[in-house]
């Protein structure tokens, strides 16, 4: 229950004289507690967005990697596939602490979104290291 919803209820009660009839609206709020509203960054939110771009910078220096290449070509395949490793562990942190379902604000879904975006960075630089040892 938020402190602006209990405010409010109680705020609209007062001066109709019906705080006996505002107990009744107070319980209902209490009892049904709304999911993170979308403003506010918690901590599973956090971590799902940074966890979800890391991965994101893996494929992109993964794919740079792919379609340009030149020395170096191992070094960025290693980052990209030490970017997406990080991703999907942080992610999966997310996802396993999460107590609530997917738009509770808990960053599940993000979790999730990250595992994926993680493992395509893993795929992406396992590919790079593989090309660039075939090569040199």
């Amino acid at each position: 229950m938020t402190n602006v919803r209990l405010v409010l209820a109680i705020a609209v009660a007062a001066p109709s004289g019906a705080i006996g009839l505002a107990a009744p609206v107070v319980a209902d709020i209490a009892a049904h507690p709304i999911a993170a509203e979308g403003v506010t960054m918690s901590a599973g939110r956090l971590g799902s967005t940074v966890a979800a771009l890391l991965g994101l910078a893996g494929v992109v220096i993964g794919g740079l990697a792919l379609a340009r290449p030149r020395s170096g070509e191992a070094r960025r395949g290693a980052i990209a596939l030490a970017a997406g490793a990080a991703a999907m562990a942080l992610g999966g942190l997310v996802v396993v602490t999460s107590d609530s379902g997917i738009g509770t604000g808990n960053g599940r879904g993000g979790g999730y979104v990250a595992l994926v975006v993680g493992l395509t960075a893993v795929v992406v630089g396992g590919v790079v290291l593989a090309r660039s040892r075939r090569v040199g």
